[in-house]
């Protein structure tokens, strides 16, 4: 006898030519854009806080102004959380929200897909 076949999921359906429909993702996409957003995000998986100089010598390629402007908008966002101590010298440091932490699953699968895509 032979097995039933396993239903499988639809995709969504696609809007009508010419309707105006945003795709889900655009957000996500807004909130990630930005050429060091995801390496902040990965390295700060996983650890409690983060010193701005530890993220710095992580991203040894970004300077500390574009690092500085991303760290503050995903603070704006809601992605991570910035820490100021009342010290001489000034130590900040900076961790993962409750949102922060969510994305830690799409991080992980953009980068399996990265390295599929280039094992090819």
């Amino acid at each position: 006898m032979p097995k039933p076949k396993r239903a499988q999921a639809e995709p969504p359906a696609r809007p009508a030519p010419g309707t105006e429909v945003r795709c889900p993702a655009e957000d996500l996409v807004g909130l990630l854009g930005g050429r060091w957003k995801v390496p902040i995000l990965w390295h700060l998986f996983g650890r409690d806080a983060r010193r701005f100089g530890e993220l710095r010598r992580s991203l040894a390629e970004c300077t500390a102004k574009v690092l500085t402007q991303q760290l503050r908008q995903m603070e704006r966002d809601g992605l991570v959380r910035r820490k100021v101590y009342a010290e001489v010298p000034p130590r900040v440091e900076y961790s993962l929200t409750k949102l922060g932490k969510s994305v830690q699953p799409v991080v992980e699968a953009m980068c399996a897909w990265e390295k599929c895509r280039t094992r090819k």
